[in-house]
């Protein structure tokens, strides 16, 4: 057991005896809960989601503020990523190449398609959305961002992903049950359908199923190893993914993804 001091409101210290393991993992929670509401948290939607007490999450809270981790908007009542987030995020951009590989094929996607492109990368049992790059239509999806997390198996970036892991590895993760918490669209029959689609045509298609009218296509991104590990999307509104665009949409993203793939195969820093 270790005893761990947190920082309360006004700077004053509150002891209390916790597995630093679980301190770490309350902490980790608490960043990606706050990171993925670009326009800030409020700390009710946090405890709720969260499953932790008021008070413990709020002198987490406030001990990552503290720290420069996150920062408080006094006016709002909301809770965003702070400076030190974005050096440490500036720092760790040097070893993960896969943006500066991604930026270009996005921007293509967007301009020959008129859609949101996005890169995501697979996180456990979830994909996390890294970049967007929006098209020129003027009617948008704003169910994808930056910082948005979905299981694997909901959105297309992970049925992409999804598709083509292990057998094995797949039961398991669809055998979690967090993809079912998005409804009854997402059962794991549901999913496995849509995973072989995703198998025959090479590209997946999420129609509506999070958003009533938002759809979203996706191709997986492989790593060295020849893994699936990250995913290219775009998103728009039911008319534009119509059945006679869609193999325009899924020809695209899979020329896009493999020449993503390709490069990360050339001699250099490794990305994971």
């Amino acid at each position: 057991m270790t005893t761990v001091d947190v920082k309360g409101p006004g700077g004053t210290v509150q002891g209390g005896t916790v597995q630093g393991a679980q301190v770490t993992a309350r902490i980790a929670l608490l960043l990606r809960l706050v990171g993925r509401a670009p326009g800030g948290a409020a700390l009710s939607d946090i405890v709720r989601d969260s499953g932790l007490t008021r008070p413990t999450v709020h002198r987490l809270l406030s001990s990552l503020a503290a720290e420069g981790l996150l920062d408080h908007d006094p006016v709002r009542h909301t809770w965003h990523y702070g400076p030190e987030i974005f050096v440490m995020g500036v720092v760790a951009a040097d070893r993960y190449p896969i943006e500066e590989l991604a930026r270009p094929s996005l921007r293509r996607l967007a301009e020959e398609t008129g859609e949101s492109a996005f890169l995501s990368i697979r996180r456990g049992a979830e994909t996390v959305c890294l970049l967007r790059e929006e098209g020129s239509f003027p009617i948008r999806s704003f169910v994808l961002h930056e910082g948005v997390r979905f299981p694997l198996g909901v959105a297309s970036a992970g049925l992409a992903i999804l598709a083509y892991l292990p057998e094995d590895e797949v039961t398991a993760l669809l055998g979690g049950g967090l993809a079912e918490a998005w409804g009854p669209a997402h059962t794991v029959a549901g999913i496995r359908s849509n995973l072989e689609l995703t198998r025959t045509t090479g590209y997946a298609v999420n129609p509506g199923l999070i958003l009533e009218g938002s759809w979203g296509m996706g191709a997986a991104i492989f790593d060295r190893s020849g893994r699936p590990a990250w995913a290219l999307s775009v998103t728009g509104i039911e008319p534009r993914f119509r059945p006679e665009r869609q193999d325009f949409l899924g020809r695209l993203l899979l020329e896009e993804a493999n020449r993503i793939t390709q490069a990360l195969q050339k001699p250099g820093p490794l990305a994971h």
